[in-house]
C-alpha cells in the first residue's frame, strides 16, 4: 500500500474495485465523523479503506474513528495509513467504551466469524454480540449518531425449500445446535437495534450480509469461497468437509461496501435490508466446481473429505436464496458477478504476495 504521491494507494486491483463504487456515496459523508468496530475484519477495514481512499483521491473531508482489539494488527492491514485513523483499542465483550469526540454513523461490525471459534467458546460469542452490540447503542444514543449494525444471512436458519427470501421471513435454528449461539445471538442484537429504536429513538438499521469476499481479503483468510479459489489457483485439491449441499449467497466486497453506504445514507429507520448479488447463488458444491472452472490450473480438482462425526462445527445445511429487492428499491445494485470476482480475489492474491 503506498501514499498519494505514487499512482498506487492499496493495489492496483483493489482501487479498481473502489473506483467504481459511486462517488456521490460518500461524499454525502463530508463533514462527518464515522466510527466503525470490527475495523480489523474484512467489510471494516475495506470500509475504512475506501473512505481513506476517497479522502485521499477526492478530498473529501471525513473523520474516521476505528475500534478493534489488536493493536498490531491494525498497524498491518492499515500500514501507512494507520495514523490516518483515530483508533480505540478495546474488547467489545467486556471493556467500556468511552469516547469523548462527536459520532454521526456508526458501523458495528464486530463478532466472531469462524465456525471453530462458534463451536469451541459459544459463550465467547454471546458475549461479544450481545455486550459489544448494547455498548454501541448506548454510544448512539449517547451521541444521537445514526448506527448500521451488521448481521448476517445466517440468522434466516433453515428455511423450506422455493422462492426467494426477503426480509420478513425467518426459518428454524436448533437451539440444541451449540454453532447456533452465532444466528441466534445475531437475531437478538437485530431485536436490540429495534428496542433501542421503539424506547430511545436511536436511528438503527440493520444489513445482512451474504458471504462476502474479494480483493482486499486479509491474510490468512480461510472462508471456503476464498480457501477453494487459491487452492484452484495453484493447482491444489479443492476439499470439501461436507456434500456441499447447503445453498451459498454471495456478494463481492466493494458491492457490499457500496450497499452498507446505501443503506446508511437512503435505508429506513428500523429496517433490515439483505446484502447479496441474487445472480451468485448455488450450492457450496457448484462454487468448489466454478472456483476449478474459473481459476483453477488443469491439476485442480474436487474432493469430497466428509467427516459425519464433525458435522456441528459447520453450519446446517440450508436451502435459501437471499432476495436484495428492498436494497435495489434504495438504488443499489450489484456489479461483480461471481467467476469475475474470483479472478479478482486471485489477482489481488498474487499481487499481494509479490508486495
Amino acid at each position: 500500500m503506498k501514499k498519494m504521491d505514487q499512482e498506487v494507494i492499496w493495489s492496483e486491483v483493489l482501487d479498481e474495485d473502489f473506483r467504481s463504487i459511486p462517488k456521490g456515496l460518500a461524499e454525502s459523508f463530508s463533514d462527518k465523523t464515522l466510527l466503525v468496530t470490527g475495523a480489523t475484519g474484512l467489510v471494516g477495514s475495506l470500509l475504512l479503506k475506501y473512505l481513506l481512499y476517497v479522502r485521499e483521491t477526492g478530498g473529501l473531508n471525513v473523520e474516521l474513528v476505528a475500534v478493534a482489539r489488536n493493536r498490531e494488527k491494525a498497524r498491518s492491514i492499515f500500514g501507512g495509513f494507520y495514523g490516518d485513523i483515530e483508533w480505540v483499542f478495546a474488547d467489545l465483550a467486556s471493556d467500556e467504551i468511552d469516547y469523548p469526540g462527536p459520532v454521526d454513523f456508526i458501523v458495528h461490525g464486530a463478532a466472531v466469524t469462524t465456525s471453530k471459534t462458534m463451536v469451541e467458546r459459544p459463550v465467547g460469542v454471546i458475549d461479544l454480540s450481545i455486550r459489544g452490540t448494547r455498548a454501541m447503542l448506548e454510544l448512539a444514543r449517547e451521541k444521537g449518531a445514526m448506527l448500521l449494525y451488521l448481521s448476517s444471512m445466517e440468522v434466516y436458519g433453515t428455511m423450506p425449500d422455493g422462492g426467494r427470501t426477503a426480509e420478513r421471513s425467518l426459518g428454524y435454528i436448533d437451539l440444541s445446535n451449540v454453532r447456533s449461539c452465532y444466528p441466534e445471538s445475531k437475531r437478538l442484537c437485530e431485536n436490540l437495534c429495534v428496542a433501542y429504536g421503539a424506547e430511545f429513538r436511536v436511528d438503527a438499521r440493520v444489513a445482512r450480509l451474504a458471504q462476502t469476499f474479494g480483493a482486499g481479503v486479509l491474510p490468512g483468510e480461510n472462508r471456503a469461497v476464498v480457501a477453494f479459489s487459491r487452492a484452484a489457483s495453484r493447482g491444489e485439491c479443492v476439499c470439501l468437509k461436507t456434500k456441499g449441499l447447503s445453498d451459498a449467497n454471495y456478494v463481492y466486497a466493494s458491492d457490499a461496501v457500496s450497499a452498507l453506504l446505501t443503506i446508511l445514507l437512503r435505508g429506513k429507520e428500523g429496517e433490515a435490508y439483505n446484502v447479496a448479488n441474487e445472480a451468485c447463488h448455488m450450492t457450496i458444491a457448484e462454487m468448489a466446481q466454478l472456483a476449478i472452472d474459473t481459476v483453477g490450473t488443469p491439476d485442480a480438482k474436487l474432493v469430497f473429505d466428509v467427516d459425519e462425526s464433525n458435522a456441528s462445527g459447520f453450519a446446517a445445511d440450508a436451502k435459501l436464496f437471499l432476495s436484495s429487492e428492498k436494497l435495489r428499491a434504495l438504488g443499489w445494485g450489484p456489479r461483480v458477478d461471481l467467476p469475475t470476482a474470483m479472478t479478482r480475489l486471485v489477482a489481488y492474491l498474487e499481487e499481494s504476495a509479490h508486495e
